[in-house]
Parts: C-alpha cells; structure tokens; sequence
C-alpha cells in the first residue's frame, strides 16, 4: 500500500476514526495527540494491511491500541489527592459541593487499600485487568477487593445514595392548559444534563415518563417509561444502557415495543452513543452506533441525523446559557446560518395545572425544519417542551402545508420563514 492509497482509504473513514477518539480520551488535545500516535504507527506498517476492505477496522484496532497505552500511562503518573476526588464528584453531581465534601469524609474512614482500590476503578476508570496488572494481583482479587471496599463505603456513607427520578406515574390523557410568559428579570445559568428531547438524565439509576400530545386537541398519542438500567460500553467507549417503553395505546398498539439507548453524560455534553429497535416486520433487532456516522440506512436514515447532535455527534451541551446565536422577539425568531444550533434566548414563566415555573427557554433550530422550545428550571429540568415544522416540512409525505394541515395552531417566523406548532410534551418531573 503506497501513500497515496493510504491516504485515499483514511479520507474515507477519517469522521468515525476522530469520533472514536473524541469520544474514548478526556479531551480533543488528547484525541488529536493520540490520534496522530496511531495514523503515524499505521502508515509505517501499512504494508500490513493488504486487504483495502478491512482498513478501517484494521487502523481502529491500533486507535484502540494507542487510547488503552494512554491510560496505562496516565494510571502510572496518576496520584489524585481526595481534595482532587472531592472536585471530581461535585463536577459530576448536580447537588454540589456538599455531597463532595461527605464523600471526601467518608473515604478518608476507609483504609488505605480500600481507598486505593476505590481511586482506581471509580474515579480512573480503569478496568479491572489492569488494576490487576498495576497491584500484581489476580483480576479476581480485584474484583473481591472492589466489592468489599464498596460494602464498606456503604456502611459508613452517612446518606442514602440517590436513586434518580421519582417511580414512574401516570400521565394525564389531556394536556394541561398552560400560559407562558416572557419574563424582565436576567437570564440565569442552567445545567442540563438531559438527553435533548428524551428528558431523561443518562444516569444510573434514573426514571423518568413522559408523554406527546398533538394539537389543538391536547390528547396523549404516546407515552414513554425511561430507565437507565446500568452501565454499558459502545466500542469501548464508557456509557449507560437506558430502555425506553413505549405505550401507543389506542392511537397505534401495533408500535407498543421497547427501545434501547446506550449514553454518555461527561462534564461538558450530554450524547447517545447507540440505538437499538425493532425492524418494522419485528422480527429482528436494529442496532446503530456513534460510528454509523452520516451513512444513510434505508426507511431509517442515518445516526447523526436521527440521533446526533453537534459536530460528530459531541451532544447537547450541558452548561447553558445565552450565546447570542439567537434571538426572540415575540413570535419573531432570527438566527445566523448554521448546522447545529441551540442556543438559550431568555426568561420565562411557565404558569400550567395551577403551578408556576420559573425557566429558561432553550430553542433548537434543525436545518431539515424542525424547531424545537425546551422550558428549563433551575434544577436543568425540562418543564415543558414544544415542537414546530417549517411550513413545508416533510411536504412528499404529508402532501400538505402545515398552515393548512393545522391552520388553528400557533404559528412562528424563524428568519422569515412559518413553521407550525405541532405537539408538546410534559414529565412526570412536573406532576
């Protein structure tokens, strides 16, 4: 294989392969250093690779490689302080600092092979062969070690460990009434660390059911009970498994069926990382990841359009606030020209079922025609969530304007053009 035919078969990949090491390292500097390790070790044993069929998977595996020679490296050097553990946690826990501080307490009352073992599978992620590498001692010693430290950390844990969303509730048939208001008080800062548009946070432990209703009639179409069942790896890549029950009662029995999702919630994005359903003749299981990229699959489309959001897929960012990326005034909404926006716009105060919310707006606006308003609490809890088509969306389908198809619904001006409120969607979070 000379340069030129090497360079050909990476252009051809070169999306998924970046994916997967923004995905697998800590930071983008990390995946472009170990990245460039790994393209420069496969460019001088290409000759090793004689089938161009096999390439991408044959340069994932020295990726692969080259992302574990990190880790063993950075397991080596790493020495975190239980100050550094205490940041860790209150980075990844929407309760602050203070349940930091306890778990800080409570490890410094375990001893120092506890804590050790702890540090290491917990707070480095390292997986338990090389524990076992790293300790020199069997991986079942390891995973004894990592049970027991675990017990005791339980025991002398003051709290009872936060089990996520309230027990699944019944939803109502018929949509609330609601009125939402343009608030004059400032904006404030929201961490939301939700799927954006499944309204479950990817968690272990977290439950969440919500539900879709058209309009004008406000009537319950579908019903979704969402759990995030435990943790799950994508192409080595760390996440939680989530299934998604679906219930289309009456509207559609025939679609009664379970999703699954695997995710991954980090310090800065909130993403999917697979998906997974029935084909349509049910008889066999659908499973698309990360790496499935921009490929289009027939009646299915592609991942990053079905799934993703943001430049391969990075996800929902997770600290919002507003960017400028677009304004609201009215039922006016402008924004500069872009792939993937999302942005904070404001204040508002959602008023539904005799409750009042305070919240900010979050507004998606998709280039296929899709504009989406996720109202926000300050716990970075969806409140309400409302979607709208541009007037021709989906038009082959539907045959149909929106203005037409729905000429009583609200409608928007998004850079001149209409789109139609659609349907909204609510949580048990708020009931």
């Amino acid at each position: 294989m000379d340069k030129a035919e090497f360079e050909r078969l990476y252009a051809v990949c070169e999306s998924q392969v970046k994916r997967y090491a923004y995905y697998r390292l800590p930071s983008k500097a990390d995946g472009d250093d170990v990245l460039q390790e790994a393209l420069l070790a496969a460019y001088r044993s290409r000759e090793l690779c004689r089938n161009a069929e096999v390439f991408k998977a044959w340069l994932l595996r020295i990726l692969v490689n080259k992302c574990n020679d990190f880790y063993r490296e950075r397991a080596k050097q790493s020495e975190l302080s239980l100050d550094e553990i205490a940041e860790t946690q209150s980075a990844q826990n929407r309760f602050g600092l203070t349940t930091a501080e306890t778990v800080k307490e409570t490890l410094e009352t375990l001893d120092k092979r506890d804590k050790q073992i702890l540090r290491l599978f917990y707070i480095e992620d390292m997986p338990q062969s090389e524990i076992a590498a790293r300790l020199g001692i069997p991986v079942g010693t390891v995973k004894s070690r990592i049970y027991t430290a675990k017990q005791r950390f339980k025991n002398a844990y003051p709290f009872t460990p936060h089990k996520g969303g309230a027990n699944m509730k019944k939803l109502p048939e018929i949509m609330p009434e609601y009125k939402i208001e343009k608030s004059n008080e400032p904006s404030f800062p929201v961490k939301w660390e939700e799927l954006m548009g499944w309204f479950i946070v990817p968690r272990i432990g977290e439950k969440l059911s919500w539900a879709m209703y058209d309009m004008p009639e406000r009537s319950m179409t579908g019903q979704y009970d969402m759990e995030a069942t435990g943790q799950a790896f994508v192409h080595g890549i760390k996440g939680v498994k989530i299934c998604a029950k679906q219930s289309f009662g009456k509207s559609d029995p025939g679609k009664n069926s379970d999703m699954y999702f695997i995710a991954q919630l980090t310090e800065t994005h909130s993403r999917f990382l697979a998906e997974s359903h029935y084909s349509k003749d049910r008889d066999a299981m659908m499973y698309f990841t990360f790496l499935d990229g921009d490929t289009i699959f027939e009646d299915i489309g592609s991942f990053i359009g079905n799934w993703g959001f943001g430049e391969d897929n990075c996800g929902n960012e997770i600290h919002i606030q507003p960017k400028g990326k677009i304004t609201r005034d009215g039922d006016k909404i402008t924004h500069a020209d872009s792939r993937w926006l999302l942005d904070a716009v404001g204040r508002y105060t959602v008023k539904m079922d005799g409750k009042t919310y305070d919240t900010m707006l979050v507004i998606d606006i998709e280039t296929y025609g899709v504009m989406t308003e996720t109202y926000l609490d300050r716990n970075g809890r969806t409140v309400l969530w409302r979607r709208f088509n541009r007037n021709d969306w989906n038009y082959d389908h539907y045959k149909r304007l929106w203005s037409d198809k729905l000429p009583d619904n609200e409608r928007l001006s998004v850079n001149g053009e209409t789109y139609v409120h659609w349907y909204d969607c609510i949580t048990d979070y708020i009931l």
